[in-house]
């Protein structure tokens, strides 16, 4: 029985999702203390970061699309194995930087290798489990390349950060699509306001949706 709650953040790069996790968890972490877990994707555990560096070298210039998909899957269940399962077996609430939509929108739409196909590839890979909860991050592509342009440490820059508009153009009409097709689960946060009420907002559906945790 997994009695934990799952709530992953999702949005093209640039949208400051993981900036607004890092200040929820400030707020939060004191108040729930061992029944929080924060984790992130492609990583979480020492095999899925393996996974994540292969995957984000700058130098694997030469890496097929669907090579990349299958690794992101593969970090992926090791994952949720290690990490994300035990967590919500013992009742956490597990908060996830990226799951299942990050893959379906850049590699099946940005890689245009197919969002059925790669949408199949993780329902194996995570024996259909999603997140109770994905809070999506919203911004315009150039608005956030152009954030990592201004703000990002360039050792930090990785094989997706330097695709270009066109590619990242595909990842948010692919992530607009899965909200408009799961508007249940993908609560959409206009990213483009202030961060501070980025956080407000996003805490709010957090709180929401777990509100036995608080």
């Amino acid at each position: 029985m997994l009695s934990g709650t799952f709530i992953s953040f999702e949005g093209p790069d640039g949208a400051g999702k993981t900036s607004a996790l890092q200040a929820i968890t400030a707020q939060i972490a004191p108040v729930l203390g061992d029944r929080l877990t924060i984790t992130r994707e492609p990583g979480g555990n020492p095999i899925s970061e393996s996974i994540r560096a292969i995957i984000l070298d700058r130098a694997n210039t030469a890496m097929d699309y669907r090579t990349e998909a299958l690794l992101y899957a593969a970090a992926r269940r090791q994952h949720l194995a290690e990490t994300i399962l035990p967590a919500l077996a013992a009742d956490k609430l597990v908060l996830c930087d990226r799951y299942v939509d990050s893959s379906v929108a850049y590699q099946g739409a940005g890689r245009e290798i197919g969002e059925a196909a790669v949408a199949q590839m993780n329902e194996f890979a995570t024996d259909g489990l999603l997140p109770e909860l994905t809070v999506y991050f919203d911004v315009p592509a150039e608005v956030g390349l152009h954030r990592i342009q201004a703000h990002r440490d360039p050792q930090k820059v990785d094989r997706l950060d330097v695709e270009q508009a066109a590619f990242h153009d595909r990842v948010r009409a692919a992530y607009l699509r899965l909200q408009a097709a799961h508007p249940e689960r993908i609560k959409l946060i206009d990213a483009t306001q202030a961060p501070e009420v980025v956080v407000e907002q996003a805490l709010a559906l957090i709180k929401h949706t777990a509100q036995a945790y608080f």
